[in-house]
């Protein structure tokens, strides 16, 4: 059976950058790339829906190692296609990559000190060894999206899409759009469709914080101006974290006055009799979710110019022609997207098994938001929920090759984590009140009462933890190999 160093689950953009951290830092480590897809980009290659793009600037969103070049700050989601693929190819590492295999299982054995990864590709099974399994899938099924079971939907004659399926032919010229969601794919959408539909509605449960930024940063073209591109992103991104820092904080210590400043925002930019505080306006508080990002300020512009509307209220049925809301209020439709949300996989589905045992994930602690108590040799990539998801994946990358180049130096094989007793209560590993979440928080990890069991969702601490942290912390429990053991070579 074929043997390798690591195995990363995932071609996207966590893959990539895990990838090419492993192969700058640990040179010698022979790494494999399973990706179920056939082709590079994970999420940015799969949705292809109208206006996709960052909800992160891109000098965060972006590799450390890498600058991002381009003028626009917030980029369409085929720019950073181009960028995710364009990485793999100057960092050598799209040849690591072996498309079209999904994993379905993982077993670890104490004996041999590995793991044996199976993943099912072109109707077989296909298994391979490895010393450390690092997994960069992301916590959504991409096969399907959530929606929510509508009371009268198969009588709707007209056209429902999910933005996970967006048809390719699709043509939203004239047509009446009602677009069901306030979350950041909806947030997109509306503007988007709005500059060749005849309408569109966005129909919304409960409002969300939106925050208009430019799609050009200023500060960084003058930046970038003045500095070569190696020297000016560092700063760039660095002014970024602070502003996203300082912009979360203030959120969740002030949060009355982070409401203010949001409703301010989208007052100068709505009609001036708009209902600012039913449409935008939240019950909870910002960051309780995730803040919705209108670039340039698209999605206000598109209300004020009445080529898009936002209406507020509980659908109570489809109807053939449309949709009608508690209130009375028919909308007519030619098309309903459903932007209702994602359904969250853990793993991407994967079974883990240690020594033939198959822990409960909720009953697993996550230590440093990226290995788990009691799973040996074992990390994965979950982003930020407050800022740049890359920010840490690349510390989490950063930190497996820390780890990997100490275990060698002094002679281990084995590294698993030993937290205290699980509270049932505690926080899961993503802590959101979105509803993906709400709906499958006992499928995840939780979370500890202290560092490094906590999550802060606070970078520059992070950078201090995994960064310039000990790797002996006195949370891991390391091992040598067991006698007997065959030497980690490619076979």
């Amino acid at each position: 059976m074929e043997h390798v160093d690591v195995v990363i689950v995932g071609a996207g953009l966590s893959g990539i950058g895990a990838a090419c951290h492993l192969r700058a830092l640990t040179p010698g480590k022979s790494v494999a790339i399973l990706e179920a897809r056939d082709t590079i980009g994970g999420t940015w290659d799969l949705f292809r829906y109208p206006g996709v793009r960052s909800d992160s600037d891109m000098f965060t969103l972006g590799y450390s190692f890498r600058p991002w070049t381009s003028k626009k700050g917030i980029a369409d989601g085929a720019s950073i296609l181009e960028y995710v693929r364009s990485t793999a190819r100057a960092f050598g590492v799209d040849e690591k990559i072996r498309f079209g295999h999904r994993v379905v299982a993982a077993d670890w054995s104490s004996e041999t000190a590995r793991w044996t990864v199976t993943a099912e590709h072109d109707g077989e099974t296909v298994e391979l060894t490895c010393s450390f399994l690092y997994f960069c899938s992301g916590y959504y099924r991409y096969d399907e999206g959530f929606t929510p079971d509508f009371p009268g939907l198969g009588d709707f004659r007209g056209q429902v899409i999910h933005p996970q399926h967006w048809p390719e032919d699709f043509d939203a010229t004239g047509k009446r759009i009602v677009v069901i969601g306030s979350g950041a794919t909806a947030v997109t959408l509306v503007p988007a469709l709005a500059g060749k539909a005849g309408h569109v509605t966005m129909v919304q449960r409960s409002p969300t914080y939106v925050a208009t930024l430019p799609t050009v940063d200023p500060i960084a073209a003058r930046l970038r101006r003045r500095m070569s591109p190696e020297r000016a992103y560092p700063v760039i991104r660095w002014k970024n974290v602070l502003f996203t820092t300082l912009s979360y904080q203030l959120s969740r210590r002030r949060p009355e006055l982070m409401k203010k400043l949001l409703r301010a925002g989208a007052l100068r930019q709505l009609p001036r009799d708009y209902d600012v505080d039913t449409h935008f306006g939240p019950r909870y508080d910002p960051w309780d979710q995730r803040l919705c990002l209108s670039p340039d300020g698209d999605l206000f512009a598109a209300i004020s110019a009445g080529t898009a509307s936002v209406e507020t209220g509980r659908i109570e049925t489809f109807t053939p022609t449309g949709l009608r809301l508690a209130s009375g209020q028919e909308l007519e439709a030619d098309v309903v997207v459903t932007a209702t949300g994602l359904n969250l996989l853990f793993l991407g589905g994967a079974t883990l098994r240690v020594d033939g045992v198959e822990p409960v994930p909720s009953q697993l602690l996550a230590y440093k938001g990226m290995m788990l108590s009691a799973i040996p040799n074992f990390a994965l990539t979950v982003g930020y929920t407050n800022a740049s998801w890359t920010l840490k994946a690349d510390l989490v990358a950063r930190y497996v090759t820390r780890l990997l180049n100490y275990m060698d130096e002094k002679g281990y094989a084995v590294v698993t984590p030993e937290g205290p007793p699980v509270d049932p209560d505690a926080p899961p590993l993503i802590d959101l009140k979105s509803g993906y979440i709400l709906r499958s928080a006992d499928e995840l990890p939780r979370q500890g009462p202290a560092a490094p069991w906590r999550l802060y969702q606070n970078y520059p601490r992070d950078v201090l933890l995994l960064k310039h942290g000990k790797v002996d912390d006195g949370f891991l429990r390391f091992g040598r190999a067991p006698v007997g053991a065959r030497p980690n070579v490619v076979s």
